[in-house]
């Protein structure tokens, strides 16, 4: 079973809970603090499809954080974290860890406990690289790398340097990713995948199934399939990080 719900307290973060292992995570330009089994896991901006049970545990909560704000959170840059899983100890001075999940632990729900924990340490770590939103909405928006970096007034290399810091990959990857969210968000609406091709910004409907394929490591059919089934068993809006 997963649930989410939007942070009242982090802007743009998502909190969220699973019981069991779930389903394979997709890419989506996030990176998350989770709590599994009373320990604390940072798991990294993600560049394809991650199995269940990855991490070993029965139940599983998280805040998850938008593009680009988690570097600053954590004190490391993104892809130093890519496609890992990694104990928050080894990011952070292991008694201070051990501290911070005596007071996760003392929240009812440990999400509450992390959205705290997220909030303080935004505060006193300061605010993210301010050119990641701009980049994130303008890669949105659907607009060309080359014409990011100009109007950031950045040099493509410049550009990708800054984008691997805040992402932990380059624009153009995290611009796959973030169109690959909106093509899984539109045909889990259910328009046809023809439709879900011109509206996300793909070629052609081969293109859009290659990208599924390559980012999700599946079919689009199979993915629609899957988060149907979560939704009936849930009753939960598809579209999350975790499939069926």
């Amino acid at each position: 079973m997963y649930e989410e719900a939007p942070s009242a307290a982090v802007p743009g973060a998502v909190l969220w809970r699973v019981r069991g292992n779930g389903g394979a995570v997709l890419p989506d330009g996030c990176m998350d603090l989770l709590w599994v089994d009373g320990r604390l896991l940072v798991a990294g901006p993600d560049t394809g499809p991650h199995p269940a049970g990855e991490v070993p545990g029965g139940a599983f909560a998280g805040i998850r954080l938008a593009p680009g704000t988690a570097p600053a959170l954590l004190g490391v840059p993104a892809h130093a974290l890519r496609d890992l899983r990694v104990e928050l100890a080894e990011l952070w001075p292991a008694r201070e860890v051990r501290r911070l999940a005596g007071l996760v632990a003392g929240h009812g729900d440990p999400r509450t406990g992390l959205e705290a924990l997220a909030a303080r340490r935004a505060a006193e770590a300061g605010p993210p690289d301010p050119l990641a939103a701009e980049v994130v909405a303008r890669l949105r928006a659907g607009e060309a790398v080359a014409g990011i970096a100009a109007a950031v007034g950045l040099g493509e290399r410049q550009l990708r340097r800054r984008s691997l810091d805040a992402f932990g990959y380059g624009p153009r990857t995290l611009g796959r990713i973030l169109r690959l969210r909106r093509a899984l968000a539109l045909a889990g609406a259910g328009l046809p995948y023809a439709e879900v091709a011109c509206t996300a910004g793909y070629a052609d409907q081969a293109h859009l199934a290659r990208e599924v394929r390559a980012l999700a490591g599946t079919t689009l059919s199979g993915y629609v399939a899957g988060a149907a089934g979560a939704k009936r068993e849930t009753s939960e809006p598809s579209g999350s990080r975790t499939t069926a």
